[in-house]
C-alpha cells in the first residue's frame, strides 16, 4: 500500500536517502526545507538521481519551513489542516548538533537551538498533526533518537551524560540554556538531552493515542553513528567549532575503527520503518542499529535509559513544552 509520508530532516543524510528509496517505491513525500533555495536544490538533486518509474512532480512536495520558528510551524500546520492533507506516516527526523560551541545559539523565538529543532518543533508537529494521522487506515509515527541518550550505552558514556533532572530549565520558561537548569551551556549534553526528549515524546504520544482508542504505530530508533565524507549533513555545525578535532574523530571512527554506519544503509532502515507492515504495533517500540563488532551491526529492539522510562517525566516534558509553543 502506497503511503503519504511527511518527513523532517529530509534534505541531507539519512532523511535524504530515505526519501530516494520511498519515492522509488511509489510513496508520496512531503519534506519541508528551511528556505526556497534549499527546496529548489533538493528538487534538482532528486531529479538528477534518475529514479526510474516515478513522477517527481506528483510524489514530492518540498514546502518551506523553519523548524526553529513557531510562527512558521503554525503556518505550515494550519496549511496542512486546511487542505486536510492525508498523512499515513510522520517521520520526525530533523536534528542538529553544534558540539564545541561554548555559548548557546538561540532560535528566533528565544530557545536554545538544539532544543528548538530536535524536540520543540517535533512535539509541536506531532501534537497538531495527530488529527490528520488519525484519518489514515494505518497511522505511524517514527522519531529518530540516538543511543547517546543512554548514559550506559557506549556512545552515551563519552563526555557529559544525558540528564534532564526535574526539567528546571524548561520549567523556567524562555531563555534557559540547559533543560536541567544548568547555567553553564554544554552543546554535547544539549544534544544528548534532546535525544532523551525524543524517546520521552514517543512514549507520551503512545499513551495519549491509546487513550483515544486509535491504533498508531509509534517507533523511536537510533540509526548509529553517521559520518559522511561530505561537508554537509549532521556534523556541519560541529565542524565550524572544531574542524580539526571533528576531522580526526571522523577518520578514526569511520576509517580506522569502522564503528560508523553509512547514510545509505541508515536511510534504507528509516524507509522500511516508514512503511513495512512488520513494524505495525500498538505499543511503543525502540530499535537501535547496534554495533556488534568492527564493521558489523544489527538492527534490533533495544533497552532505553532509566530516565527515558520515567512516565512522570514524559508527561511533564509534554506539558511544559506545550506551554512554550502556546505562549
Amino acid at each position: 500500500m502506497k503511503r503519504n509520508i511527511l518527513i523532517t530532516g529530509g534534505t541531507s543524510g539519512i532523511g535524504y536517502q530515505a526519501i530516494l528509496r520511498l519515492i522509488s517505491k511509489g510513496h508520496t513525500i512531503i519534506a519541508p526545507c528551511r528556505n526556497k533555495f534549499r527546496s529548489k536544490e533538493i528538487l534538482m538533486n532528486i531529479k538528477n538521481a534518475n529514479i526510474l518509474n516515478v513522477d517527481i512532480e506528483k510524489q514530492l512536495n518540498l514546502p518551506v519551513l523553519d523548524l526553529a520558528n513557531i510562527k512558521d510551524l503554525n503556518k505550515f500546520v494550519n496549511d496542512q489542516i486546511d487542505k486536510q492533507t492525508l498523512i499515513d506516516t510522520l517521520i520526525l527526523n530533523a536534528g542538529l548538533q553544534y558540539t564545541g560551541s561554548k555559548e548557546p545559539v538561540w532560535s528566533s523565538d528565544g530557545y536554545e537551538l538544539t532544543f528548538a529543532v530536535n524536540h520543540l518543533s517535533h512535539q509541536y508537529l506531532a501534537d497538531r498533526l495527530l488529527p490528520l494521522l488519525f484519518k489514515s487506515k494505518s497511522p505511524r509515527i517514527i522519531i529518530t533518537s540516538s543511543e547517546v541518550h543512554n548514559p550506559e550505552a557506549p556512545g552515551g558514556r563519552i563526555g557529559s551524560k544525558a540528564y534532564l533532572g526535574d526539567l528546571k530549565g524548561l520549567k523556567s520558561g524562555k531563555g534557559f540554556k540547559m533543560i536541567d537548569g544548568s547555567s553553564i551551556f554544554n552543546a554535547d549534553k544539549a544534544y544528548k538531552d534532546s535525544k532523551v526528549c525524543n524517546i520521552l515524546l514517543a512514549r507520551e504520544l503512545t499513551k495519549r493515542v491509546f487513550k483515544e482508542g486509535i491504533k498508531v504505530t509509534i517507533i523511536a530508533w537510533a540509526p548509529g553513528l553517521i559520518i559522511p565524507r561530505t561537508n554537509s549533513g549532521f556534523f556541519r555545525y560541529s565542524r565550524k567549532n572544531n574542524e580539526i578535532g571533528q576531522r580526526i574523530f571522523a577518520f578514526l571512527a569511520r576509517d580506522v575503527f569502522r564503528i560508523t554506519e553509512t547514510a545509505e544503509n541508515a536511510g534504507k532502515i528509516l524507509s522500511e520503518l516508514a512503511y513495512d507492515k512488520k513494524y505495525n504495533s500498538d505499543k511503543f517500540n525502540y530499535f537501535s542499529n547496534k554495533l556488534l563488532k568492527t564493521g558489523k551491526k544489527i538492527f534490533q529492539h533495544s533497552e532505553i535509559s532509566k530516565e527515558a522510562l520515567n512516565d512522570e517525566l514524559s508527561k511533564e516534558l509534554w506539558d511544559y513544552t506545550n506551554k512554550l509553543y502556546k505562549l
